[in-house]
């Protein structure tokens, strides 16, 4: 999505639970042959940062930069994220106020959510609309029937990966969460069995018994592949009831004996009027010394003379 600077604009209704937010920071003048090299600074109105929920990347001054996340239902409501530009030629400034309006959850539920290591691609290289839409085309023939939805976007670098050597070709990866209201299919249910994992721990391939109709755009780590079915509710923490406040009786508890009282004053007199006496000798032991056994004293009296 394309965005104009220097201007206030509402954003859609975006939905809880599905892939809210991933809007492309271009210039104005990117449509020039010589591309003006700019930067971006997004924080959230009154803030220091971005929500909690939402990521920023730019690979480069001359390409665009993306806001992107996926908010939770506690992030309902209204947020404004300033968005400021800096021309790195110019050195003009110019600021955006981008408002979201985050609410409910609107469309199917999607009970069965799978995530994908993707190892071919970035995280800005998935953002736009047209890979993502390949992605889940793709995915269609192995996840069948029922339609695909993008529920969270993540790069491998916010999940613990390493930043791949300057090699052309290495890529940094990014997770694809991909939800649906249909049931796994056979195919991925079997890549993510304990038994494929097993066959991965030991440096196998996988157990993938269809053809990898993502190959060769997307190279997907099958390896890392988890199914996540949310359509059978998980039975609520039943709550404490309160008791009396009387411990039930243990035949193996000994209760603690009470201690008798002291008398500390001895202990505290000691700890104080030793130091002190010890001290106190000392100080008249180097007074001693220094004021009546000076040595030369005498041999000084019969060398002056008169």
């Amino acid at each position: 999505m394309v965005e104009e600077k220097g201007k206030e604009r509402n954003g859609p209704h975006h939905p809880c639970g599905r892939l809210k937010l991933a809007f492309a920071l271009w210039n104005s003048e990117e449509a020039a042959p010589a591309p003006v090299p700019i930067t971006y600074h997004t924080h959230l109105q009154g803030h220091p940062d971005l929500p909690r929920w939402l990521r920023y990347t730019q690979r480069s001054p001359y390409q665009p930069g993306f806001l992107y996340g996926t908010a939770t239902p506690e992030d309902r409501g209204h947020q404004v994220i300033e968005v400021t530009a800096y021309n790195r030629d110019s050195f003009n400034t110019t600021q955006q106020m981008l408002v979201l309006l985050i609410g409910d959850p609107e469309g199917p539920l999607l009970p069965y959510q799978a995530e994908f290591l993707v190892r071919s691609h970035d995280v800005e290289e998935v953002l736009p609309s047209t890979p993502a839409s390949h992605f889940l085309t793709a995915l269609g023939g192995l996840w069948e029937p029922g339609e695909l939805q993008l529920v969270n976007i993540t790069s491998a670098l916010d999940r613990g990966g390493r930043v791949p050597l300057p090699i052309e070709g290495r890529k940094e990866g990014v997770y694809i969460k991909v939800g649906s209201a249909s049931p796994f299919s056979t195919c991925l249910k079997m890549v993510a069995s304990p038994d494929s994992h097993a066959r991965c721990a030991q440096g196998q391939p996988p157990l993938l018994s269809c053809y990898d109709t993502l190959a060769p755009h997307f190279r997907v780590d099958w390896c890392n592949v988890s199914l996540v079915d949310k359509s059978v509710p998980e039975p609520a923490d039943e709550a404490p009831a309160p008791g009396g406040g009387i411990l039930e009786h243990d035949p193996f508890f000994c209760p603690p004996t009470e201690a008798t009282a002291r008398d500390f004053l001895t202990d505290a007199l000691v700890t104080l009027l030793v130091p002190l006496l010890v001290a106190l000798l000392l100080t008249l032991l180097l007074a001693y010394v220094m004021c009546c056994r000076r040595e030369g004293r005498l041999k000084r009296d019969l060398a002056t003379s008169e």
